[in-house]
């Protein structure tokens, strides 16, 4: 059963979610659809980690439960998620369920994405707990910014890499086409999510929502960052507990996306040098953690 504000209306509008332990946080995410659009909704809740109290709080709300029968990570939860919407379905907001979306956002967000039919992708401000802004909409990583920053930064904090990588990350309140939107909240055409393949499953965690920016841009269509909507994300509740293994994961998911963008065989030694940067820096960061 999908939530919508009409039984007789197909919706339009997709909102999607993956749960791992999220029991905490998924009934504030769904409780803020309902004012954040004005049209009729449809919700499917991915469970990675199928647990009574996920399919209750969904169940409460209307929404479609998925239990997953293995936790393929993020994107692979999305991208069933994304399946098991409506056929009617146009535009899918894809979310983490530890967000609050303000009212009337997701009509904002919808609003820019059909004003030019090369927008594939419209992202929020996406505020922090303490009301700071997040940096959500940022240059696709390159050798002159987020790679040299990768590898440089722990030990040459004034490099020119770091330098340029955070002026692309400043966070902005004016609209722009950006590189990448952050995957914790944004907004996509559903027919272009169908036929890039969504995200690559390849992705456990992390750097899928680059990878999925950079084929959009690649495929000729725009990412735009609309700071007109805005949400509220609480934290990355389901990590906090792992936090050594999720550098491990992040490090692998950026050797995965660097590899597949500098991929031409003339650029095997880039290739060698990153992973064997990223391999050290992310030992080096595991090392401090347990200390």
């Amino acid at each position: 059963m999908f939530a919508s504000k009409s039984g007789h209306v197909a919706p339009t509008i997709g909102v999607v979610t993956v749960s791992y332990g999220s029991a905490h946080v998924l009934a504030p995410f769904l409780d803020s659809v309902a004012a954040a659009s004005s049209l009729p909704v449809a919700i499917v809740v991915a469970d990675n980690n199928p647990e009574p109290a996920i399919a209750e709080i969904a169940a409460g709300h209307g929404a479609a439960y998925l239990p997953m029968e293995s936790n393929d990570g993020y994107g692979a939860g999305m991208n069933a998620a994304v399946a098991a919407l409506p056929d009617s379905v146009d535009w899918v907001l894809i979310s983490n369920p530890d967000v609050v979306l303000d009212a009337g956002s997701i009509d904002a967000l919808v609003q820019t994405g059909t004003e030019d039919d090369a927008i594939a992708t419209v992202g929020p401000a996406i505020r922090n707990s303490d009301g700071s802004i997040y940096p959500s909409a940022r240059a696709v990583p390159s050798l002159r910014t987020g790679v040299g920053h990768a590898l440089f930064t722990n030990f040459w904090p004034a490099n020119p890499w770091t330098t340029a990588y955070l002026n692309d990350a400043a966070p902005s309140l004016q609209r722009r086409d950006t590189g990448w939107l952050s995957g914790a909240c944004l907004l996509v055409r559903r027919s272009l999510f169908d036929e890039i393949g969504g995200f690559d499953p390849g992705y456990f965690m992390y750097f899928e929502d680059v990878d999925l920016g950079y084929r959009i841009g690649k495929a000729g269509y725009r990412n735009v960052y609309e700071p007109a909507a805005t949400i509220t994300h609480t934290g990355a509740h389901s990590t906090n507990t792992e936090s050594a293994r999720m550098v491990r994961v992040h490090h692998d998911s950026a050797r995965r996306f660097l590899g597949k963008k500098y991929s031409r065989a003339i650029l095997w030694p880039v290739r060698v040098a990153l992973t064997v940067g990223l391999r050290v820096r992310s030992a080096v960061m595991r090392t401090r953690l347990k200390g």
